[in-house]
């Protein structure tokens, strides 16, 4: 049951993320406003499209969040063999995911120190960071 809710999941995603979705719900939006005058623009005429779009919405949430679900415990176990694989990784950055909020804080400092040390050692070796840096480098950290 799982694996066909899974792969309904990945196929509506893939399809409601395409141009084509895109023109089509463009293309229903718009026949329902042209549909306006023919109905008078009756509370039955408003319904049909807040109804539709509601029912859609919240279907969707499901869909969409069961995918991301899928794709970011795929990207996490990816992510744990590479830093696994690698010789002078710390692996307490596998399932990093389930730290608390302080402890994210505080890997979050550490890396700002290891940043500032070695902006400290380019400048101790007369590099000017500020003509070398990306445009924006310091502020990301």
């Amino acid at each position: 049951m799982h694996e066909r809710f899974h792969k309904f999941a990945q196929g509506v995603s893939e399809r409601v993320g395409s141009v084509q979705a895109l023109l089509l719900a463009v293309s229903v939006v718009l026949l329902w406003a042209v549909s306006g005058p023919l109905f008078d623009f009756s509370d039955t005429w408003q319904l049909v499209i807040n109804t539709s779009t509601t029912i859609i919405t919240f279907l969707m949430v499901f869909v969409i969040q069961a995918t991301q679900n899928r794709d970011a415990k795929a990207i996490h176990l990816k992510l744990d063999e590479l830093i696994r694989a690698q010789k002078h990784a710390r692996n307490e950055f596998t399932d990093l995911e389930d730290a608390t909020e302080e402890e994210l804080a505080e890997l979050a400092q550490q890396f700002k120190r290891v940043h500032e040390r070695a902006r400290q050692r380019h400048l101790a070796r007369g590099h000017d960071d500020r003509r070398e840096a990306p445009p924006d480098a310091d502020s990301k950290h």
